[in-house]
């Protein structure tokens, strides 16, 4: 029997609804768990940038002995009450510099809780073709780099996504920030297959990647300038006069 056009407006409108409802109730449903993820992805890749992760770690319980996390803001000061997660990044990089909140991440020793052992400090930026983000580590001396970790939205792969591979991530471990009256930063350099190892401020570059590497050596002076004060305060290795 051919069904009338109203029968099946209302038969598709049914279905439309009953699956949109079912849709919107496993999102909900799983949402604790996809933030749950998120979160543990967060503290993996702050760990990650101070020490190597196995199989079978426990991240939470490793983040828990280790990290002491704060917000502080472009004058170095604690934001007393605030938490890491309660600052989103991305809106702070839009703002200006001085009007930023800041994570910030320690390790502080286990045997002496007044000593912090790394820093890590979250950097955000913009690449070729979206945005970019990461955690940069610092060793005790809160100049030298201990290790970091970058990710995209966008790039293009095999050229600039490669900033998420160890491979280039790795030829930042050992670089320095400051020299003895400025920040140098560290700056990943055009073409590839250079050798920087005796330069404490350069990095070999990504063939075919320039505007890339571009925002991530921007990225880099942004956030750097954010946290020089409270690199300053946190260390006699930093030049009081920056």
């Amino acid at each position: 029997m051919r069904q009338s056009n109203l029968y099946i407006i209302l038969y598709a409108a049914a279905i439309t609804i009953v699956c949109g409802g079912l849709l919107a109730f496993a999102s909900q449903s799983l949402k604790p768990l996809q933030d749950a993820n998120v979160e543990l992805e967060r503290k993996q890749n702050i760990l990650m940038t101070v020490m190597p992760l196995k199989k079978g770690d426990d991240i939470n319980a490793l983040y828990a002995a280790k990290v002491k996390e704060s917000v502080i803001d472009f004058q170095g000061n604690v934001k007393e009450g605030m938490k890491p997660t309660e600052v989103d990044i991305a809106k702070e990089y839009k703002k200006k510099p001085e009007e930023r909140l800041l994570p910030l991440y320690e390790f502080r020793d286990e045997a002496d809780p007044s000593k912090v052992n790394n820093v890590v400090l979250p950097v955000y930026g913009f690449g070729l073709w979206n945005d970019i983000w990461g955690f940069v580590a610092l060793q005790s001396d809160f100049n030298t780099i201990q290790g970091v970790s970058f990710a995209h939205k966008g790039e293009t792969p095999g050229l600039g996504a490669r900033i998420s591979s160890d491979e280039i991530q790795d030829r930042y471990k050992g670089k320095s920030l400051f020299d003895a009256d400025a920040l140098e930063s560290v700056v990943m350099q055009k073409g590839e297959g250079n050798d920087y190892s005796n330069d404490p401020h350069k990095v070999d570059g990504m063939s075919g990647a320039t505007l890339t590497a571009k925002g991530v050596n921007n990225m880099f002076v942004d956030y750097f300038t954010c946290y020089k004060n409270y690199l300053k305060k946190s260390s006699p290795n930093v030049s009081q006069n920056l």
